[in-house]
């Protein structure tokens, strides 16, 4: 099973944002990843993870993922032929 951990600064106040995504991504991918883990990370980090393999990092992007690119990334990555519906539109 993946799992998804997503280090944010907490002296950013970035956890609201982090718990949101972390929503999100339960929600869409109930039967493909088991756990996404929170994490306090150093200051201005905001980096997402699949099975320990950086997916998205906001310093090397200069910006946050939008829903829909995340998803996109994780479904790319755990169940490639899966319809994602109207975030695939």
């Amino acid at each position: 099973m993946n799992s998804v951990r997503i280090d944010y600064c907490s002296k950013c106040r970035w956890l609201l944002r982090a718990a949101w995504l972390a929503q999100e991504v339960m929600g869409t991918f109930e039967e493909e990843v088991s756990e996404v883990r929170l994490r306090k990370a150093e200051a201005g980090t905001f980096d997402i993870y699949l099975n320990d393999a950086l997916l998205w990092s906001r310093k090397r992007e200069g910006r946050f993922p939008e829903i829909k690119e995340l998803k996109q990334a994780i479904r790319d990555r755990v169940s490639p032929e899966r319809d994602l519906g109207h975030v695939d539109r």
